[in-house]
């Protein structure tokens, strides 16, 4: 009798227990496509490239079932002066997300870091210039909690620029 129940059990738990489903990437053509629109879509701007600015903006946005972004958050962000071109690529990406079925709207976290290629003979006046920066910025950060919800965490969007010297 115990070995039946067991059973039962066994093979109720199996049928009620559903596979985790494989999401498709929410971009439309997959993660390499994303990482291509953004640095083709992201415009550097000369203020940036004055002060050599690099790091990190962490990015909440939340997209409808028409692939359209409602909303943009900053999570996080070494400098205020690398958000602006962040938020301009997002908002060129409208209709071009993905969201599960059955949803209205979705949540999806994504990073981005920006830096920049040094040439082998940088001057010690561009190495100068870029810790200027470092130790100068201010970072925007969140002081409360964050709900994550059921947002979907992307992969890192790594951006460089060439210096001109």
């Amino acid at each position: 009798m115990k070995r039946l129940l067991l059973f039962i059990t066994l093979v109720l738990s199996s049928v009620l227990v559903k596979a985790q489903t494989q999401l498709a990437f929410p971009f439309q053509g997959g993660s390499p496509i994303m990482t291509r629109f953004f640095k083709d879509s992201l415009v550097i701007s000369p203020k940036i490239q004055k002060k050599k600015a690099t790091g990190t903006a962490v990015f909440k946005f939340t997209a409808d079932d028409k692939g359209t972004i409602k909303k943009i958050i900053v999570y996080y962000a070494d400098d205020a002066i690398l958000v602006v071109p962040i938020i301009e690529a997002l908002k060129k990406s409208n209709h071009k997300w993905i969201i599960p079925d059955h949803e209205k709207l979705h949540d999806f976290i994504l990073p981005f870091s920006i830096s920049f290629n040094a040439a082998a003979n940088t001057s010690n006046a561009t190495i100068k210039q870029a810790f200027e920066y470092y130790s100068q910025r201010k970072p925007i950060i969140s002081y409360n909690q964050v709900p994550l919800e059921t947002a979907t965490l992307l992969p890192t969007v790594l951006i460089s620029y060439d210096l001109t010297e």
